[in-house]
């Protein structure tokens, strides 16, 4: 059964067709980037799978259940959680404290005035978990907004894992970032997916990442289905190599 099944999905604003007609599947284990020059529908498509949209036709099952109608919040209870392009992160905060909020409601505690000392303790150890996942163990106590940019996202990421998603949705991982900065959100993805053995769907525009970590790849354009394949047969892809690439075909 698939973690995630897209059947003909459609988002329309007014006359404006951004979505069009897409059919996607995602395995359990896998991780697909879905690529496409900009305004492609990528980040719409986001939307109406994670919940923030409702589509205007088609439907999206998630392991087996239609999820269709089903609200954000909901669909972050039945385990599907994401970032987002810009990063939504509480910057006031610490990164401890971040990560607990999200801790706290994946445990069920978030309208809870208070915490007896054995779930206290659960908490804290499922928030030190979560920090080495990602790997700010050390800046735990700093305020994210004084944060690099790297790390800021990697709070974000450290949010969404907190709430324990069987599926993770990454929209532009790596956007606004160095080289090293990219490497190293690239190295906390392909952990998550090889080592963690999570289902990751990830919008992204580096292709370097894109080729690197993904075991397929989908491709939008002008809002509509243009090809699927693995990296190899999405690089011989003349289509996308005219659409997206750049190249004559």
């Amino acid at each position: 059964m698939s973690m995630l099944e897209v059947k003909n999905l459609t988002k329309r604003f007014g006359s404006l067709v951004a979505v069009r007609d897409i059919s996607m599947k995602v395995e359990p284990g896998e991780l697909r980037a879905v690529i496409g020059p900009n305004g492609a529908g990528k980040t719409t498509f986001f939307n109406l799978v994670s919940g923030f949209f409702a589509p205007s036709t088609g439907s999206i099952l998630f392991d087996g259940h239609d999820i269709t109608g089903v609200s954000a919040q909901q669909r972050v209870v039945l385990g599907m959680a994401r970032t987002f392009q810009i990063t939504e992160v509480f910057p006031e905060l610490t990164v401890v404290e971040n990560v607990r909020i999200a801790t706290e409601v994946a445990a069920g505690y978030r309208l809870r005035p208070w915490l007896n000392r054995a779930e206290a303790a659960d908490v804290r150890r499922r928030i030190e978990e979560t920090l080495a996942l990602v790997g700010l163990s050390a800046k735990a106590g700093r305020v994210v907004g004084e944060l690099a940019h790297g790390d800021q996202r990697a709070a974000e990421i450290a949010m969404a894992l907190a709430l324990e998603p069987r599926l993770l949705l990454l929209d532009e991982p790596t956007a606004g970032m160095g080289d090293q900065e990219t490497y190293e959100i690239t190295q906390l993805v392909h952990r998550l997916h090889k080592d963690g053995k999570m289902t990751i769907v990830l919008i992204e525009h580096d292709m370097r990442v894109v080729f690197h970590l993904a075991d397929r790849i989908t491709v939008l354009d002008q809002g509509a289905f243009l090809a699927e394949g693995t990296p190899p047969e999405i690089a011989a892809n003349e289509a996308v190599q005219t659409a997206y690439l750049g190249k004559a075909a």
